[in-house]
C-alpha cells in the first residue's frame, strides 16, 4: 500500500478542516459574517459541514494506512 500519498492526503484533509473550523468559529465569536450576502446560520452550517466531512476525510485517509 501507498502509505506516503495517504499520510499527506490525510495531512492536508485534517490541516484545512481545523483551520476552516477555526475560522467559523472565530467569524461567529466576533459576529462577523461567514459569507458576504448569505444568511449568517446558512454559512456557518455550510462551513461547519464542509470542515467536518474534511475532518472526516482525513480520518479515513490515516485509518487506511
Amino acid at each position: 500500500m501507498e502509505s506516503g500519498p495517504a499520510i499527506i492526503t490525510g495531512t492536508v484533509f485534517v490541516l484545512f478542516g481545523c483551520a476552516l473550523l477555526t475560522w467559523t468559529a472565530t467569524r461567529l465569536y466576533r459576529g462577523e459574517p461567514v459569507a458576504d450576502g448569505v444568511s449568517r446560520i446558512a454559512s456557518a452550517t455550510l462551513a461547519s459541514l464542509a470542515a467536518v466531512a474534511s475532518l472526516a476525510a482525513g480520518t479515513w485517509c490515516f485509518v487506511r494506512l
